[in-house]
């Protein structure tokens, strides 16, 4: 098939590229490689895409509708997965208006390409922050979560509601995908195993968040880019048992899907500080400090539904995983 994926600069973009091509794909990459995180990094990532020969890159701004617009009009893709976004809960706080241009935004440009283009089905990230305020363990889709706590959770609650709506008027097949904490090689700067991982071979101290008694459900790279797959490869449709009185929000009349992808098995910060420590050969100094704003104490994924669907088996256990996260560190920085 011919697929446009947005954020081939990115840590689960690049990844699932990779995926695509090596299964016969054609992938229209679209990122603007902007300089939220080390652009090195992410011209690393690139570099082995830009090899192939059934990769195209679009270096874009999302955000952009009338680039956007031509982008489709000239590539017509037959799927589209979503996962450019301005990402962060922390950093939401600082710089709002970013998550409005490409969240909001950019996911609207993406929406309207889909639409007048016959788009056969968008995938598109959501996140398990939007679950925000929820308190009920494990978090499921057919719960409501209407109480973020970060203008980054409601900028990915709006998307699946933009999302719903544009299934619903124009019969366009959309699945959202709600990512819990995805790591790995090749992963993101700003999360906590990049930063744990440079801090304690640096020597240098690391701060701890709520006292290391956060719970997430670690999700490593390789089992979300094969649940993107799966649910790419399913295209959404309706529910017929759904029903207004009893609105069920995971799914819809209109073809319309929401998925948990996590590891089903949460994992407390302190442990997974530990892990690190084993692997890296050497303690952390330990910060250890209050819950931040935005932040939410626990997550915790109920995947039943995308294992029924899909087949979805989460494989990869987090102590296998960080090993292959600092071999990985140790081998590209030269550590």
């Amino acid at each position: 098939m011919k697929i446009l994926v947005t954020g081939t600069a990115g840590f689960i973009g690049s990844q699932l590229a990779h995926r695509l091509l090596a299964r016969g794909d054609e992938v229209i990459g679209v990122d603007n490689v902007n300089d939220y995180y080390d652009v090195s990094l992410k011209e690393a990532r690139l570099a082995p895409l830009l090899a192939h020969p059934a990769f195209t890159e679009v270096r874009q701004d999302i955000a952009d509708r009338a680039v956007m617009q031509a982008v489709f009009e000239q590539h017509r893709p037959e799927r589209v997965v979503h996962l450019a976004a301005q990402a962060g809960v922390r950093y939401s706080i600082e710089n709002p208006n970013a998550y409005v241009d490409a969240n909001l935004v950019g996911f609207m440009n993406i929406l309207e390409g889909c639409r007048h283009n016959r788009v056969e089905h968008l995938v598109y990230a959501s996140s398990s922050s939007v679950y925000g305020a929820n308190e009920a363990m494990p978090f499921s889709v057919h719960d409501n979560v209407d109480h973020p706590l970060s203008l980054y959770a409601a900028s990915k609650k709006a998307n699946e509601l933009m999302a719903h709506t544009y299934s619903h008027l124009y019969q366009l097949p959309t699945t959202g995908l709600r990512f819990f904490t995805v790591y790995g090689p090749w992963g993101r700067p700003d999360m906590a195993l990049f930063i744990f991982t440079r801090k304690i071979l640096a020597g240098e101290p690391i701060d701890v968040f709520n006292h290391g008694h956060h719970r997430r459900d670690f999700t490593y790279i390789d089992d979300i880019v094969e649940g993107v797959i799966r649910t790419l490869d399913r295209i959404a449709t309706p529910n017929p048992a759904w029903s207004g009185m009893q609105p069920d929000p995971g799914t819809s009349l209109a073809p319309y899907r929401l998925y948990n992808i996590g590891s089903n098995n949460p994992v407390e910060l302190s442990r997974f500080i530990e892990i690190i420590e084993e692997r890296v050969g050497r303690k952390a100094v330990k910060n250890l400090l209050p819950m931040q704003p935005g932040d939410v104490p626990a997550t915790y994924a109920n995947v039943d539904d995308l294992m029924e669907d899909v087949g979805y088996t989460p494989a990869t256990p987090v102590e296998e995983g960080i090993s292959r996260f600092v071999d990985w560190y140790r081998e590209f920085y030269g550590v």
